[in-house]
């Protein structure tokens, strides 16, 4: 399987030390997953920078904002806190790809981001925010292999809500390009309302 996961990899470390004056910084270390997903679940907003970033169209889960599709209000939470796009565009879901088939009509596997499906109309109303107006979603399926800490993530969000998947879109605000570094990131997260910023096993607050 094709891995997009091209980007460099940074030193967060030395990165975060320039901001312990105007943020909060705290090393998570096994904590890290639990307690994102914790925060997704309570309704917050965080962003996810893990790793090297992605090549290609779509955010998959190295530079991403991630939220909860449970919530039918999350994608208005979106767009006024960071997207501010238009107030039709659907949000995509990040699908456990275990779960793919059950939750969407779909038979063969959409890592990248790229198909669109039909939701399975028993779980409509369960993810109202990432269903589109027509009953579709453009799903992206997380393969453990390939996805292993966004894997991880979304299971423990699973073991939670028992729902297998998360809102998934691009880290960046309308008109900017996609993160790339942590200095990026950072600066990212200050412009906008995201609640929480997890970089490596390091979570940072306003």
């Amino acid at each position: 399987m094709f891995n997009p996961f091209l980007g460099k990899r940074y030193n967060v470390s030395n990165t975060l030390e320039k901001y312990t004056s105007i943020l909060k910084i705290e090393k998570l270390g096994d904590c890290l997953y639990a307690t994102a997903s914790k925060s997704i679940a309570d309704g917050k907003v965080i962003a996810w920078f893990q790793d090297g970033s992605e090549c290609g169209p779509r955010a998959l889960g190295n530079r991403s904002i991630l939220a909860d599709p449970r919530r039918k209000d999350m994608k208005d939470i979106l767009n006024n806190k960071v997207k501010h796009r238009e107030n039709f565009s659907p949000f995509a879901p990040a699908v456990l790809s275990e779960f793919q088939r059950m939750y969407f009509k779909l038979n063969i596997s959409t890592p990248y981001m790229l198909m669109v499906a039909d939701v399975v109309d028993v779980y409509k109303d369960k993810i109202p925010s990432v269903v589109h107006v027509d009953g579709t979603a453009r799903l992206q399926t997380v393969e453990r292999e390939l996805m292993p800490k966004f894997h991880k993530l979304i299971t423990e969000f699973y073991n939670i809500t028992g729902i297998p998947m998360v809102i998934n879109t691009s880290f960046n605000i309308k008109g900017e390009a996609i993160v790339e570094t942590p200095e990026q990131a950072i600066n990212c997260f200050l412009q906008t309302q995201i609640d929480e910023l997890f970089i490596d096993d390091f979570i940072i607050r306003k």
